[in-house]
């Protein structure tokens, strides 16, 4: 049996996150402190008793999702075949297949969810869910609202299930003509920006020039990645696709599809709740799917 290791990205987050190893777990604990002694601040305060309100916030999401996903990696030691990560997962999955160190990852994630707050703000936007439409129809959806502002697919999630992105505008008449177009459910998200879109641009330079400058190896097992859907070993194609992810959608559904006919049959969730479980089971249905979140997964 070929498995795969996937990891989540924002908005698994809780209040409470990796309490439980702290408080139980030596090696667990060495792990965490490190991640503070990294940061320069004690983000787990914030993960471990919140409040919420500042949990949620992107430049604090996205280094505490990374800490979890890493920690309950490093505490299952699973065998794994090949790895991918939704999102900001995918600096999950590549510190797990040995592509940078848990510090390097660490950096690049806080300064990734720096950036990407500070372009969320100077260039405000929104997200919407589509359930139910093709993604035919949601990206000419998107296509025909693109008159009235910026917008695009920004996950294509499972089947049936698609995420779009971009000015206000953009959104709000792509959601109306998705409508039209079969949608069942069409909710505005609430987000922070308008991520894998090009109101993320901003945050590209920065981005890169600390990806340039990262020491980067080749992957252990293949990483499949979200702008390809394809799997990479290499470092620089790593790079140039992880820099590309700012503004690209993730492609997920077909991600998922890949890996199952590449022969992967389990897919093990690595981090905070259960949100890929649900997106495999529903993309391939014949897979075998489980997680590791807490303390007491682990044993």
């Amino acid at each position: 049996m070929k498995t795969a290791l996937v990891f989540p990205g924002q908005a698994s987050q809780y209040v409470g996150m990796t309490a439980d190893f702290y408080s139980s777990s030596a090696e667990a604990k060495k792990v965490l402190d490190e991640a503070v002694s990294i940061l320069g601040f004690n983000i787990l305060e914030v993960m471990h008793t919140g409040p919420e309100e500042s949990l949620k916030q992107t430049e604090i999401t996205q280094p505490a999702i990374f800490i979890h996903s890493y920690l309950v990696y490093r505490l299952a030691k699973l065998d794994f075949h090949a790895t991918a990560g939704h999102s900001l997962g995918e600096y999950s999955a590549l510190a797990a297949a040995g592509v940078f160190d848990f510090a390097t990852g660490l950096k690049l994630v806080r300064l990734r969810g720096e950036l990407m707050q500070k372009a969320g703000t100077e260039q405000p936007g929104t997200m919407a869910a589509i359930v139910g439409a093709t993604p035919e129809a949601v990206t000419e959806a998107c296509r025909e609202a693109a008159s009235e502002g910026i917008v695009q697919p920004a996950n294509f999630n499972s089947p049936g299930q698609i995420v779009i992105s971009g000015s206000v505008p953009g959104v709000k008449k792509a959601m109306e003509l998705a409508k039209s177009k079969g949608a069942k459910i069409v909710k505005e998200l609430v987000v922070s920006g308008a991520f894998h879109s090009p109101l993320m641009a901003s945050a590209s330079q920065e981005l890169g020039k600390a990806l340039e400058s990262a020491s980067f190896s080749p992957a252990r097992v293949p990483v499949y990645l979200n702008v390809t859907a394809k799997p990479a070993t290499d470092p620089t194609e790593i790079k140039t696709y992880l820099l590309q992810q700012l503004t690209s959608p993730v492609r997920w559904e077909e991600l998922t599809v890949n890996m199952a006919a590449d022969g992967i049959t389990r897919f093990v969730e690595a981090g905070p709740g259960k949100v890929l479980q649900g997106l495999v089971k529903r993309t391939v249905a014949a897979a075998e799917v489980s997680g590791y979140d807490k303390a007491e997964d682990i044993g």
